[in-house]
């Protein structure tokens, strides 16, 4: 599973990186004299050179920004180790958040060899106890990490979403509505689940809205689940994954999931006339996008649906 990084912590001092290299007038005219050169690789280059002379000048910020540059070209390692191991008062809280990115590192085996022990034990640190001035993204990951890890850890699982939840991350939200509707890691409970999944879906979680839809389809709401579920099933895989991403801080995997989950249930209105008029032939326009989405969630449902549970 592809994970995304931890941004900075949250300081109207700071900027990003984009908006770091932009102050630069130097970039600026370098930009507008070489717009044949505007591409991601000059553009990374740039910026390097220009928290290359912060670093000089004893920035701890530079160091983490360079971290996340070069985190992407998998070079990163060494950056957010400086950070972690700095004793100087002014990277303190850049800490958690570098934990949080080098844990991911060593999750995916990226600048690093790929150990899940350590990635945890990075995890645990950037994560605190739960405290929301430490990585929030960590809580809610350590969420994800004990309940698809073998053997499985529900109620460490449940523990940590309730704890990222709490303290705002939405794809935290929608876990916890799941974990409480199937009983996974606590006593189940449909209604807890219903008000985690409703909010979760309201905030933008899409594949809280996916579940939302199979929801509505198994109680028999089928004009709901109708409008519902082309909603989710219309956004454009291309261009509006990668923006909700962006906007919700939710993974790209479980936005696609989201997504296939809504496309399946809205062919299957269509094909049966359920809700909505019968028309076949937009049924496999709507299977074939949940297939394309999301081949292994389209190849559950339509188990389901030879085993006449949908």
């Amino acid at each position: 599973m592809k994970l995304t990084s931890e941004k900075l912590p949250k300081n109207p001092f700071y900027a990003s990186i984009s908006q770091c290299a932009a102050k630069s007038q130097k970039f600026l005219q370098w930009r507008k004299e070489k717009t044949d050169h505007y591409s991601h690789a000059n553009l990374v280059e740039k910026a390097l050179q220009l928290l290359k002379e912060r670093i000089r000048r004893g920035d701890t910020l530079a160091y983490f920004l360079r971290g996340q540059l070069y985190f992407e070209e998998e070079k990163g390692v060494n950056y957010m180790k400086k950070i972690l191991d700095s004793p100087c008062p002014k990277a303190r809280h850049l800490q958690f958040a570098a934990a949080y990115n080098l844990g991911r590192a060593y999750y995916e085996g990226k600048g690093v060899k790929r150990s899940d022990e350590e990635a945890e034990r990075l995890w645990l640190f950037a994560a605190d106890n739960g405290n929301p001035k430490a990585s929030v993204k960590a809580q809610g990951i350590l969420g994800l990490y004990y309940s698809t890890k073998e053997p499985k850890e529900l109620e460490k699982a449940f523990y940590w979403h309730s704890e990222a939840c709490g303290n705002g991350n939405l794809e935290s939200q929608g876990a916890l509505g799941l974990m409480y509707f199937y009983g996974q890691g606590i006593r189940q409970d449909t209604e807890a689940a219903l008000h985690c999944l409703r909010e979760a879906a309201e905030r933008g979680n899409v594949y809280a809205q996916g579940n939302l839809v199979q929801y509505y389809y198994k109680m028999k709401f089928f004009t709901k689940c109708v409008a519902f579920s082309k909603r989710i099933a219309d956004y454009d895989e291309v261009h509006d994954i990668p923006m909700i991403a962006q906007a919700t801080d939710c993974l790209p995997e479980f936005i696609n999931r989201g997504m296939a989950m809504a496309s399946f249930y809205h062919a299957r209105c269509l094909q049966l006339g359920l809700g909505i008029t019968k028309d076949e032939a937009t049924a496999k326009q709507y299977y074939s996008k949940a297939c394309r989405l999301n081949p292994a969630v389209a190849d559950e449902l339509h188990s389901l649906l030879i085993r006449q549970r949908i």
